[in-house]
């Protein structure tokens, strides 16, 4: 489905612009960061640790009425698990500056002020320590660091060095985004907003490597062009199916954040962020970065050795002329060209015929001539 049809934008010439907004929110995404390493953000039970108790209700009892009563009583980023009998409840609130005991008193309070006709007792309490300890943390960090370390390589390797630097550029600039509108918002970070800034990551990879792939071809086939219009024209022809990839992922998650639960409302939200942010990335930020930092006069963005040769547009061409006859299909500029050149008889002599026959160019295409006077001689001569 093409949502979007043929369009010119000229998106190399906002990149000014974008970049100045990608700045922006790189920066909060790094003092984001900076507020992580200082223990000032707002983190989850998973990172802080804190106290849990198990509730047993003489009735059932409804998860969004408990998680309010937690909320009317402080507990905000409290997390409830409910059980197949729905009498029983799990709560896991944040560190306190207070013994464990009283945390637990005010969770039993706050319920017994909401629910007066159905009492409650606890069953077990303890505290809890962080999921992620700081060994976790730094084993996570080396394996996001070799992770980026593999997008360059991989990259690299199979477009040029360049295109894994600005692909890498673009996927940090995505995760540090969405970092920065958590921290804007005040929104709790927990392994679940984790786990959708590492899903995020690999959409915004994937979409970038699809502009680079296009432009790397427009590159092989257009070599006397301008970059910047190569590349521009690149994104234009991949727009639809980039709008149309980035909406069906938006409205999935969107379905995600309506009805999934209060539990997933932060990792759909990250994911909404994401898919949002990823897509500008690949067309504001990664190619941009490609057009800016492609290096002095006369430096390729490819290998020399993946340029489009004359013989292999020849072979595309006949490919091309030997298909099977369909519909009349419009072509793309890209296949008229190849036809059209291909077409063009080749101007050059053939000096390895001239060669073998021991005779000058010159010499031969005066014989030429020669035999073809005296042909039109004849003729003359037996028409009178």
């Amino acid at each position: 489905m093409e949502l979007i049809k043929k369009t010119d934008i000229n998106f190399l010439g906002l990149r000014k612009i974008a970049f100045g907004v990608s700045l922006v929110l790189s920066s909060l995404g790094i003092i984001c960061l900076v507020m992580i390493a200082l223990g000032r953000a707002n983190m989850g039970i998973d990172f802080t640790g804190g106290a849990s108790a198990n509730l047993v209700f003489a009735k059932p009892v409804q998860l969004e009425k408990a998680r309010a009563a937690l909320d009317a009583a402080g507990f905000r980023d409290a997390e409830i698990q409910s059980f197949t009998d729905k009498t029983k409840l799990f709560v896991r609130v944040k560190k306190l500056n207070i013994p464990v005991e009283n945390v637990i008193g005010r969770i039993q309070a706050a319920f017994t002020k909401a629910f007066p006709d159905n009492p409650s007792r606890v069953d077990s309490s303890s505290a809890i320590g962080p999921t992620v300890g700081q060994a976790l943390q730094r084993t996570a960090l080396w394996a996001i660091i070799l992770s980026f370390a593999g997008i360059i390589i991989y990259i690299g390797f199979r477009f040029e060095w360049k295109f894994g630097i600005a692909a890498t550029v673009a996927t940090l600039h995505d995760v540090l985004a969405v970092l920065g509108v958590f921290f804007i918002l005040h929104k709790e970070i927990t392994l679940l907003v984790v786990t959708a800034l590492l899903t995020l990551a690999g959409y915004s990879l994937t979409d970038t490597v699809v502009v680079f792939d296009r432009i790397r071809e427009n590159l092989k086939m257009r070599q006397k062009e301008n970059l910047m219009d190569i590349i521009n024209l690149s994104i234009n022809e991949v727009l639809s199916r980039t709008v149309v990839t980035s909406l069906t992922v938006f409205l999935a998650v969107l379905s995600l954040y309506i009805f999934g639960g209060q539990v997933l409302h932060d990792f759909a939200f990250a994911m909404l962020c994401g898919v949002v942010v990823g897509t500008y990335s690949s067309v504001f930020v990664a190619s941009p970065i490609l057009y800016v930092w492609r290096g002095k006069k006369g430096s390729r963005l490819i290998k020399a050795s993946m340029l489009t040769k004359q013989p292999v547009r020849e072979a595309y061409a006949k490919s091309l002329a030997a298909a099977p006859a369909g519909p009349a299909v419009s072509q793309s500029p890209v296949k008229k060209a190849v036809m059209s050149e291909a077409a063009q008889p080749l101007t050059e002599p053939d000096t390895a015929g001239l060669q073998a026959s021991g005779q000058p160019a010159s010499a031969q295409s005066g014989s030429k001539g020669k035999s073809t006077k005296g042909r039109k001689g004849k003729k003359a001569r037996a028409k009178a």
